[in-house]
């Protein structure tokens, strides 16, 4: 799968998850951009402007539902695909989601496949 040249944050407490993301990211030609919270992310993505951003909802001081309701509030971001990523699969944590405006939903631990299909389904440029 080509996605070379596309910008993808990720957005993770989790070392660990950021490290698999930027990897597997990494090899399909992303330019791969990585925040470990909401503070962090906010700032950078309005340096950066990625094209899809990987959202996890867990996270200490600004948890993903904020950090996705404050992007999806900017008028330049309106439209930056936001995708959920958590370890729980609940059908509230799904909803509670697309009530703040994110556009898909990812469960922990993902795999290289999955990931890149959500950033080739979300990609301005290849949707």
């Amino acid at each position: 799968m080509e996605l070379s040249g596309l910008k993808v944050m990720v957005i993770d407490d989790s070392n660990t998850i950021r490290r698999s993301a930027e990897i597997f990211l990494g090899q399909a030609g992303c330019q791969v951009l990585l925040a470990e919270d909401g503070f962090d992310a906010l700032a950078k993505i309005t340096d950066h402007l990625p094209d899809v951003i990987f959202l996890d909802i867990m996270m200490p001081r600004l948890d993903g539902y904020q950090t996705c309701a404050l992007i999806k509030k900017n008028a330049r971001l309106r439209t930056t695909p936001v995708i959920m990523l958590s370890s729980k699969d609940g059908l509230f944590d799904r909803a509670r989601g697309k009530m703040v405006g994110s556009d898909e939903y990812l469960t922990k631990p993902f795999t290289k496949d999955s990931l890149l299909k959500a950033v080739a389904a979300h990609a301005p440029n290849l949707a």
